[in-house]
């Protein structure tokens, strides 16, 4: 067996099942609203749905490693509009994913030289396959803890030149997960200029960036970035998008990687092997998800609605604001977290999870810790409900 396997630690939801194991049976007048895992539950959008009904003569066929072109074409002229960018090269630039989950996981295989002894740099918290990606590559994942007085953003100049010296790949997530955090366009000069003196690859994890709660006011994107620093070649940067979180499909297993051209064709050759290719069925779903902006924006005003009648209910009793992006809220409690969500859901039948259970404990401190996240994932009545039952018990002492 892989030994590295034995360096991974629980998935965050794992954890999640033994510690509500050890819950007491709820309220049986109260029914259950989970809101701890960021699984959309909006509908998937007509368009989508028609795609793949129109497309099943596709499921006779083997797809291409590279993807099928008019959904390189698709992602390159969105990405393109969406960022006020020059349209990517779809032949060099842009490669569909089986989600973003995947691709993360798959291009640090490709990046990491496990001979090296080289550092994976990631904020904390943190989605969890970054760690899994740097572990299994053979190398060691640095954690730089978020910093609540950043907008829970992370100082990167806390980080060690000898450390920088041995980086070989940086996660950077924004919109933050869990925080909803965006980062600014003087936060992506210091990581290019650490890139440049450094020559370590950026992978952008971008999955949240059509959830925004300021219509008028977009997240910066990586991409978007690099062309307004004059850096239109994309060196050393990779993004990761999703349809998961923008379409609500996350049953579809769709996304894909854009950037620099040079990592672009390693990757490429990679997966060759890998074999993550998608369907012809999704890639037509694909196609039909990435050219419609109604269904996009429909779903951003749904999850304003729902912050809109959450936060007056919650921010009395808990220490919460409401995020830049993203459907999470990252709320501080009065006790340690793991103990506040299993007593919700003695108490109130609500599930959340646990802040300290997507961090790691860094010089004696884990920024997770005493914080929970809810992802407002559910129906709005749902949402309402849970924030109120929250609200109560936390007044209830």
């Amino acid at each position: 067996m892989n030994p590295r396997l034995d360096t991974l630690q629980p998935y965050p939801f794992e954890k999640l099942r033994l510690l509500l194991a050890q819950a007491g049976t709820p309220p049986v007048s109260l029914r259950a609203i989970n809101l701890s895992i960021g699984e959309p539950k909006h509908a998937a959008p007509p368009c989508v749905r028609d795609a793949i009904v129109g497309a099943l003569d596709g499921l006779s066929s083997y797809p291409p490693t590279k993807g099928d072109p008019k959904l390189r074409q698709a992602i390159s002229q969105w990405l393109g509009k969406r960022y006020g960018i020059p349209c990517p090269d779809p032949e060099t630039q842009v490669l569909p994913a089986l989600g973003s989950r995947e691709a993360l996981f798959a291009f640090a295989q490709v990046v990491l030289d496990s001979t090296k002894n080289g550092i994976v740099v990631c904020p904390n918290p943190f989605y969890q396959v970054y760690e899994g990606a740097a572990l299994l590559g053979g190398a060691t994942p640095y954690y730089v803890n978020s910093d609540p007085t950043l907008n829970f953003g992370c100082d990167w100049s806390t980080v060690p030149t000898d450390i920088w010296a041995r980086t070989q790949l940086l996660f950077v997530c924004s919109p933050g997960n869990p925080a909803g955090n965006v980062m600014t366009l003087a936060e992506w000069q210091t990581l290019f200029d650490l890139s440049d003196r450094y020559g370590f690859v950026i992978a952008s994890d971008e999955c949240y960036s059509e959830i925004y709660l300021d219509e008028a006011n977009p997240p910066l994107g990586g991409m978007q970035a690099a062309v307004q620093l004059g850096r239109t070649d994309f060196r050393n940067l990779v993004s990761f998008s999703s349809l998961s979180k923008r379409s609500n499909v996350p049953g579809m297993r769709s996304g894909f990687v854009a950037g620099d051209a040079k990592l672009m064709a390693k990757f490429l050759l990679y997966r060759t092997y890998h074999g993550s290719a998608l369907s012809p069925v999704v890639s037509a779903a694909s196609i039909a998800a990435w050219q419609d902006e109604a269904h996009v924006i429909d779903n951003r005003q749904q999850y304003r609605a729902k912050f809109d009648a959450v936060l007056p209910i919650l921010q009395p009793v808990l220490d919460v604001t409401r995020p830049d992006a993203s459907f999470y809220l990252w709320a501080g409690t009065n006790g340690p977290d793991a103990d506040v969500v299993r007593d919700l859901l003695t108490h109130t039948n609500v599930t959340t999870l646990p802040g300290s259970y997507v961090g790691r404990t860094v010089n004696g401190v884990n920024p997770g810790q005493n914080r929970i996240r809810i992802a407002l994932v559910a129906p709005l009545a749902d949402c309402v409900e849970a924030a109120q039952r929250i609200a109560d018990f936390v007044r209830k002492g």
